[in-house]
């Protein structure tokens, strides 16, 4: 296969890569026919699949506006993928030009497509880092530096935490981001939830058992939860659709078929 302008030298062209077929759900373009093929099978098995990704990513659309509406110009977006197709930096920019987003992502392919779209953006910069390592990840010199002067922090993990496992505590992993947070900071995460589609939930998680990023679907208590230090703002945690909608009536008489809730909270 001959290798595109936006894929990094020594990339596997005949593996499937998830932030490849998560961009193919999403109706973008950085994506091949290998990563087409996986996400047919996985849309045979949950044909709402791309709808699904679709609108947890209408959901990063609407927070990321409403937290830089409220003057945040610093954005932590950890588990990004590869930031292409409604990309933080850009729906940040469109508020407040200045701003300036971190895209971290444990992927090592993600990082390098990462890195090269976005090697001619001085505001933008690209990590390779595991949540799961937090101190780690915070020690980075480009995450440093994006807290280093004290001004309010956007973190996004968005569609991230399920794929931390109950092992590695992902309610530390987040009580520990926001204590590196300055005041006045906001935690924007959407997660998987166990009671949005009890019927698909079990097969659905046996599906990602066959990945490398196994999912790990939880109750919406347990999802707010990880909101402990935050006053969450209005609706609160809620499905998918139903966070702040452009239009009432986009939400649909279903928001739970889209399994995921999502909310923000700012730290006081």
């Amino acid at each position: 296969m001959r290798r595109p302008n936006w894929v990094p030298e020594g990339t596997d062209l005949d593996k499937p890569n998830a932030a490849r077929v998560y961009d193919y759900y999403l109706g973008g373009s950085h994506n091949f026919e290998v990563d087409r093929e996986m996400a047919r099978k996985a849309i045979a098995l949950w044909p709402e699949l791309p709808q699904i990704m679709r609108s947890n990513r209408a959901f990063l659309r609407r927070a990321v506006q409403f937290v830089a509406e409220q003057g945040i110009t610093r954005f932590l977006d950890i588990g990004s993928g590869i930031p292409t197709f409604g990309a933080v930096h850009e729906i940040a920019r469109a508020i407040n030009p200045e701003s300036e987003v971190v895209y971290v992502d444990r992927d090592p392919v993600a990082a390098a497509h990462s890195r090269l779209l976005l090697q001619d953006d001085p505001q933008s910069a690209v990590v390779q880092a595991d949540l799961r390592d937090v101190d780690d990840l915070l020690e980075r010199p480009e995450v440093r530096a994006l807290l280093a002067p004290g001004e309010p922090v956007a973190v996004l993990l968005v569609a991230v935490l399920h794929f931390v496992g109950d092992a590695d505590d992902p309610w530390k992993l987040v009580a520990v981001l926001r204590d590196a947070l300055p005041p006045g900071s906001a935690l924007v995460l959407s997660h998987a939830s166990l009671e949005g589609r009890p019927d698909q939930a079990e097969d659905h998680q046996k599906l990602y058992r066959m990945t490398p990023t196994p999912l790990t679907m939880r109750t919406v208590e347990q999802i707010t939860a990880m909101f402990t230090g935050f006053e969450l703002v209005e609706p609160g945690v809620v499905y998918l659709p139903q966070w702040r909608p452009d239009q009432p009536e986009a939400v649909g008489q279903h928001p739970e078929r889209m399994t995921g809730v999502a909310g923000v909270g700012f730290r006081a």
